[in-house]
C-alpha cells in the first residue's frame, strides 16, 4: 500500500501517533537492556525523520534528544558522587566521604564507587531517555490543533490548556533556531553564554506576543460557552469521568509495574468504560462545532497498531523471559539483543512506509532552508556575511 502525499483530507489523525509513541515508550519501560531501548530509539528516530514536516512542533525531536542525554549525564553524576544501592567488586575511584548525622543513615555523599553501579545508572538513565525521546516523537509527528479538534467536548477546554502548553517548548526551540540563523547571518557568534542572553529577550517578546493573539482568538471565538444541563446529570458526569480516570491511572501503572499485570487489565478496561461513559454525558454541554473533523481511516489504524503491538509484544516477552530484557549490573556481563523482542520492536518502523508523506512544499522547503543555512555556514567560514538576493531573500554567493 504507497503512501499518499499529506493533504488537510489525507493528514493521519494526530491522536495515530500519539498512540504509536505511547506504545513505543510503554516498550521502553519494559526493559533496561541498552541494545533495545537503542533500537527503540532508532526507530522513532527513523519515522520522525521520514514522517515530519517543516512545522515548528516538528523541529521539537532534536530538544528531546539533548534532553534524554541531559537526563543520562545526571543520573550518572547522582551514581557518581553519591553512590548507588547496587553493590560492586570492581572499584573506580574512592572518593572523599563526607560524614553524616545519625538521620542521615542509608545516604552517603562520596565513597567507593564502583563499575557496577555506574552500569546500573546508566542503564536507568538510558530507559528514562528513551521515554523522553519517544514522547518527543509524537511532538515532532502530531498537530496539536488536530488533536484538540478530536478532543470529546467535555474535555475540550482541558485540552486547550493542554495544547498550549505542549506547543510551548516547540515554539521555543523555533525561535530560538531563527534568531541563531539570523545572528549568523549578521556575521554575530550564536553560541554561547552572551548570544544565548542575547537571544533570550527577544524570545521572550515572542511568546508574549502568541499569548496575546491566543487570548484575543479564543476571546473572539466564544472560549468558555456551555449550555444549561440538569444538576443530577452534571454530577453523574463528574463521578464517572474521574473514577474513570483513576481506574485508566491505576491500570496503566500495573501494565506499567512488573507485578501488577493481573489487576492492571481489569483496572483499564472498567476505567475507559467509566470514562467514556462521563465524556458522552459531559459532551452534552458543549456548544462548539467542528469544522471538517478528522476521519480515522485505514492508515490510521495501522500506526496506531504497530505501537500497540510493540507494547503488547514487549510486555508478553517481558513475563515469558525477563531474563533477557534486564542484564544484569551485578556481575558485570555484555548486554545481548534477544532477538523476537528486537523483531518486535521492528513493527514500530511500520508508519515509516504507510502514513502519508510530507507535501513536497515541505521538503522542498526543507531541502531550501539546508541549502541556505550550508551557504551561511560558508560565508560565515570566511568572514563575511553572505550577500542576500532582494528577489528571492535567501543567501546567495
Amino acid at each position: 500500500m504507497s503512501a499518499p502525499q499529506a493533504t488537510r483530507t489525507t493528514a493521519l489523525h494526530a491522536g495515530a501517533w500519539w498512540l504509536w509513541a505511547l506504545g513505543l515508550a510503554t516498550a521502553a519501560s519494559r526493559t533496561t537492556d541498552p541494545l533495545l531501548l537503542g533500537l527503540l530509539v532508532g526507530v522513532a528516530g527513523y519515522v520522525v525523520a521520514a514522517r515530519r514536516t517543516e512545522a515548528p512542533w516538528a523541529r521539537s525531536y532534536g530538544a528531546f534528544v539533548k534532553l534524554g542525554l541531559v537526563v543520562i549525564a545526571v543520573r550518572l553524576a547522582f551514581a557518581f558522587f553519591l553512590g548507588s544501592p547496587i553493590p560492586g567488586t570492581h572499584t573506580l575511584v574512592a572518593l572523599p566521604e563526607v560524614p553524616l548525622p545519625d538521620w542521615a543513615k542509608g545516604v552517603r555523599i562520596g565513597g567507593r564507587v564502583t563499575a557496577e553501579g555506574m552500569v546500573f545508572a546508566l542503564y536507568d538513565g538510558l530507559k528514562l531517555a528513551t521515554l523522553l525521546i519517544c514522547v518527543g516523537a509524537a511532538n515532532a509527528l502530531a498537530n496539536p490543533a488536530r488533536l484538540l479538534k478530536s478532543l470529546p467536548g467535555a474535555l475540550y477546554e482541558a485540552g486547550v490548556a493542554v495544547v498550549v502548553a505542549m506547543t510551548f517548548a516547540p515554539n521555543l526551540v523555533a525561535d530560538v533556531q531563527r534568531l541563531r540563523a539570523a545572528r549568523r547571518l549578521r556575521g554575530r557568534p550564536d553560541r554561547g553564554v552572551k548570544a544565548l542572553l542575547q537571544v533570550g529577550l527577544p524570545v521572550l517578546e515572542g511568546a508574549l506576543e502568541r499569548s496575546v493573539a491566543l487570548a484575543a482568538a479564543m476571546d473572539a471565538r466564544g472560549y468558555g460557552r456551555s449550555a444549561e444541563v440538569p444538576p443530577a446529570v452534571r454530577h453523574l458526569t463528574s463521578v464517572l469521568t474521574l473514577g474513570g480516570l483513576l481506574g485508566i491511572c491505576a491500570g496503566t501503572y500495573g501494565l506499567l509495574g512488573d507485578t501488577g499485570g493481573g489487576y492492571g487489565v481489569p483496572l483499564l478496561l472498567a476505567g475507559l468504560a467509566a470514562a467514556l461513559a462521563g465524556l458522552w454525558l459531559g459532551g452534552r454541554r458543549s456548544v462548539r462545532s467542528r469544522y471538517r473533523p478528522d476521519r480515522w481511516g485505514v492508515r490510521a489504524w495501522l500506526v496506531a497498531g504497530s505501537g500497540t503491538a510493540v507494547a503488547a509484544l514487549m510486555i508478553w516477552a517481558n513475563d515469558y523471559a525477563p531474563a533477557a530484557l534486564h542484564p544484569p549490573a551485578v556481575p558485570l556481563t555484555a548486554p545481548v539483543l534477544p532477538l523476537w523482542p528486537a523483531v518486535s520492536v521492528l513493527v514500530g518502523l511500520l508508519p515509516a512506509f504507510v502514513a502519508p508523506l510530507p507535501s513536497g512544499a515541505d521538503r522542498a522547503d526543507r531541502a531550501d532552508r539546508a541549502d541556505q543555512g550550508e551557504r551561511a555556514d560558508r560565508a560565515a567560514s570566511r568572514g563575511r556575511a553572505p550577500d542576500v538576493d532582494p528577489r528571492m531573500k535567501e543567501p546567495t554567493q
